[in-house]
């Protein structure tokens, strides 16, 4: 702690003093470590701040080497700055590590000038550390988050690519493979925003089929049942394809087309050999012939992503059954590859 000036008894305080009562409370107060010493490097005073910051009371670190608080390899340091000091120079802030008592790093943001007696000579240093900790901290998670953010789009470039190939390979007219690759990449970009309103921690089953599947209408006609799953980002990325593409089917040749028949969506998880499994089932039924026009989903890209793309993702398998009246694709994929976290079988089961 700083020890204020006092006063006599009777007598009323200078000018001089008045200022160091001053100074002393700011300097008692601040939430930076603020600490003084001599030429020798050892402490000569030791605010509130720095006791919280490094662990050591002032009793236990005033008249002691200011070096307790370096790193053995940062040691040099303290040299240059005494060396500075001495030369009367303002030493500017720089980052650095230092220790607490408990033998803990912490980083630290100092700022260090010269102290000047009353005759102008230079007699020690002041010192002001900042802790920032969590800064660096945050750095570090930015760094992470740019990181896995060039990945993601590194990995949705060649997403793209393969749409844009297959797209071309089976459209019809430029016109129709603008049109399609228009719809494919909207529907990426709704399974993307449902992951960036989470912070990329995974969107559940349901909100995905809800997002994909309320693009085209007649939502009404859509039932969905299961557990509740959140899904991985990759997950969410290649069901939303497969949502998209059942989805434009029906448009064209089922129910969402007509508006007759219904579409159930349901999911379960089992548990087999160790591990536990999700099956995704999509049960489309017109209630009469589906249009004759084409009667199955439809070859091509659509089935590219839900017989080869999506279950080949996913580490699972997928097939389609066709009937007159009915369209039905299961997939069935171990649940670590889906969800973004585990959770308990009886969360899942509830």
């Amino acid at each position: 702690m700083l020890t204020q000036p006092q006063a006599q008894p009777g007598s009323n305080p200078s000018v001089d003093d008045h200022t160091a009562y001053l100074l002393a409370a700011i300097v008692d107060s601040s939430f930076d470590a603020i600490i003084s010493k001599n030429l020798d490097s050892i402490i000569q005073t030791w605010n509130a701040a720095a006791a919280r910051m490094f662990g050591y009371t002032a009793d236990e670190a005033v008249g002691k080497s200011v070096v307790m608080l370096i790193p053995p390899h940062l040691q040099s340091e303290e040299a240059d700055i005494i060396e500075r000091i001495r030369k009367g120079e303002r030493v500017e802030s720089f980052e650095t590590v230092r220790l607490r008592k408990d033998g803990s790093k912490i980083d630290v943001s100092l700022t260090i000038s010269p102290i000047r007696h009353a005759d102008g000579n230079i007699v020690g240093a002041s010192k002001i550390a900042r802790d920032i900790t969590q800064t660096r901290e945050a750095e570090r998670k930015i760094r992470l988050l740019l990181q896995e953010v060039n990945h993601r789009v590194k990995n949705q470039y060649a997403v793209i690519l393969s749409i844009i190939r297959e797209t071309s390979n089976r459209s019809q007219s430029p016109e129709h493979f603008e049109r399609q690759l228009r719809d494919r990449i909207l529907a990426l970009a709704r399974s993307q925003d449902l992951l960036v309103n989470t912070g990329w921690n995974g969107a559940s089953l349901a909100e995905l089929i809800e997002q994909q599947l309320g693009a085209f209408g007649n939502e009404h006609k859509v039932v969905t049942t299961g557990p509740s799953v959140t899904l991985n980002s990759n997950a969410v990325q290649h069901l939303g394809m497969a949502m998209h593409e059942l989805g434009t089917n029906s448009v064209k040749y089922g129910v969402l087309g007509s508006g007759q028949g219904q579409i159930v969506i349901e999911w379960e998880i089992s548990h087999r050999d160790g591990e536990d499994f999700v099956e995704l089932t999509w049960n489309e039924s017109t209630g009469g012939e589906i249009s004759p026009v084409n009667p199955t989903v439809r070859r091509g890209f659509g089935s590219v992503v839900l017989e080869r793309a999506v279950p080949f993702s996913l580490r699972g398998e997928a097939h389609v059954e066709r009937g007159s009246d009915f369209i039905r694709w299961t997939l069935v994929a171990p649940l670590s590859e889906l969800v973004s976290f585990r959770t308990s079988p009886a969360l899942l089961q509830a």
